[in-house]
């Protein structure tokens, strides 16, 4: 494995990990220099403790957290629903999805957060393992001129899933860089006639379909971050 800088750690920020990593992996782009960060695993058939020696070479090291791109199930892409269990137990949604947001308060994905349960369910064990899942949002080429018939509506993409596993260590810092005061955020969606926002934290029931701006005879569109690469750039970093 290569020398990495003394003190470097690879900590993204959700926007981060939804706009560049994720969106470069579904769009088959940086793949070489993506893989050896965050490598294409299907987690859910590999325990989460063997995980770690699984990972990307800059998380390898990490003891509290690791990233992998999980590939669309074939059961899911028949229409079925994703298995989440192994021989050793479970992984169980915990709490509603969340949007992502990028800096500019768009919504550029959605997360799901889940725990390992050690047995068979109902009754198994609630272990410290815990899993974000990351799905990106994308809005089709705007249509200049939207109609109830042809307006471009958001969509998840489940190709791939960016997810972080991580340990619950009891350590008081946050993942994300996040306000040093809470803040209710708006999700804005950009109509033909204005703009419409709903208030809230961005937390809630996301349905599968992004159901917010599937309402019939609706003119609303979601506004998208733009996909920008983090500050650094990759020749910049010629120890990776």
């Amino acid at each position: 494995m290569e020398e990495y800088p003394q003190g470097f750690r690879f900590f993204p920020t959700e926007e981060e990990l939804v706009s560049f990593y994720l969106h470069n992996q579904l769009h088959g782009l940086k793949q070489d220099k993506l893989h050896r960060v965050i490598p294409v695993l299907d987690i859910f058939d590999t325990e989460p403790w063997n995980l770690p020696e699984l990972a990307g070479e800059m998380c390898k090291e990490d003891r509290e957290q690791w990233f992998f791109f999980a590939p669309m199930q074939e059961r899911e892409a028949r229409g079925g629903r994703p298995s989440r269990s192994m021989a050793t137990g479970y992984w169980k949604a915990t709490g509603s999805p969340c949007y992502v947001y990028s800096s500019d308060n768009k919504v550029i994905g959605v997360k799901k957060s889940m725990v390992f349960y050690v047995g068979k369910p109902p009754g198994g064990r609630k272990s410290h393992w815990k899993l974000n899942e990351y799905r990106a949002i994308e809005l089709p080429a705007t249509n200049p001129n939207p109609t109830s018939s042809n307006l471009s509506i958001p969509k998840l993409r489940r190709e791939y899933t960016l997810c972080r596993v991580y340990v619950v260590s009891g350590s008081s810092r946050a993942f994300d860089r996040r306000p040093p005061e809470p803040v209710a955020r708006e999700t804005t969606f950009q109509g033909g006639d204005g703009a419409a926002s709903s208030g809230g934290s961005g937390c809630g029931n996301v349905s599968s379909s992004v159901a917010p701006t599937a309402n019939v005879g609706s003119s609303h569109q979601w506004e998208t971050a733009s996909l920008e690469e983090p500050i650094w750039d990759w020749e910049q970093l010629d120890w990776l």
